[in-house]
């Protein structure tokens, strides 16, 4: 049976705080009240500074980096909610971390995102809430409701919008094999044909670009990705397509992780612009002219307030 507490309440931990506060404000409510901090030994210390009893509670938290830390803050919290009686406590997980390691890919290999979800769960989150998960089944990792919420719907309006005077000159690109369901629901949306990157990763974090299926010659190409890490897979799709034809070259993801080289090779290669979604922060000496981010606040405010009327959240994916 469906069951939500009689009072909504959002809180968040320290790796979202600005997001967690735009959802705050687009529902008209005010922030919880609680401090997050850090022992000497290194330990993490949680207060909660007000009532949360029979309160339906949404905690805001991207466990992106310092992901471990950020991942033991939920949890904690998690925990302090539980033992002061909230009602339902869902866990706003904008970026899940670790969700690349959801398989045995070799021997004795670990499957990490599922042993995040079991913590999550067993913490006692009553629900989660996230968006584009790196590999979709790790839904199923969870033993309690995940919505999965869609960046696509965010950022085919911006490009939309971008282009609206000539968008048959585009083609979308999926850099991958693995994003090509993503390419293809944002090329359905934006009504353009699509090509894809061939790859062969010889290692983690390297990717050798091996030809294009499709044809972008004298195109206006968008590479669609879930992620950005160390942008090899992205620019390497971005130099495959321009030596194809390609006339121009953007791209566009939900997550920017942005780590180890990204922005240099980013900055160097022939991409004119990079959209990403704020699901993960992006520190101001991170930023680049070439990069544009968009809010989620807005998608994961309406999602919130479906969540606790018990309405369906399957309209926010159109």
């Amino acid at each position: 049976m469906s069951f939500h507490g009689k009072e909504i309440k959002i809180f968040s931990a320290n790796s979202t705080p600005e997001m967690a506060q735009q959802i705050a404000d687009i529902l008209n409510l005010p922030m919880g009240k609680s401090k997050v901090e850090t022992f000497s030994d290194g330990e993490i210390a949680v207060s909660i500074q007000e009532s949360v009893r029979g309160s339906d509670i949404f905690l805001v938290q991207s466990t992106c980096q310092p992901v471990n830390n950020n991942i033991m803050e939920l949890l904690i919290m998690i925990d302090a909610f539980k033992r002061a009686s909230a009602a339902r406590i869902t866990a706003v997980i904008p970026y899940f971390g670790y969700a690349r390691q959801d398989r045995k890919a070799k021997a004795r290999d670990p499957i990490s995102a599922k042993l995040v979800a079991d913590l999550v769960t067993t913490a006692g989150a009553n629900r989660v809430l996230t968006m584009d998960l790196h590999a979709a089944q790790i839904q199923g990792f969870f033993n309690i409701p995940v919505d999965h919420l869609l960046g696509v719907p965010v950022l085919v309006p911006y490009f939309i919008e971008k282009f609206k005077d000539n968008k048959d000159d585009f083609v979308v690109v999926s850099p991958d094999l693995g994003s090509v369901t993503r390419a293809r629901k944002f090329a359905e949306r934006i009504d353009a044909p699509m090509a894809i990157v061939d790859k062969r990763r010889q290692r983690a974090n390297v990717c050798e670009v091996m030809n294009i299926i499709g044809d972008v010659k004298g195109k206006k190409v968008i590479i669609v990705d879930d992620m950005i890490d160390t942008a090899g897979t992205l620019c390497n799709s971005a130099a495959a397509v321009v030596e194809k034809g390609a006339t121009e070259v953007y791209a566009c993801a939900t997550h920017g992780v942005l780590s180890g080289p990204a922005l240099d090779r980013i900055q160097a290669s022939p991409i004119k612009e990079l959209v990403i979604l704020d699901t993960i922060p992006m520190c101001p000496e991170k930023k680049l002219d070439k990069i544009t981010m968009l809010p989620v606040a807005p998608v994961f405010a309406k999602a919130i307030d479906r969540i606790y009327e018990d309405e369906p959240v399957s309209p926010l994916f159109t």
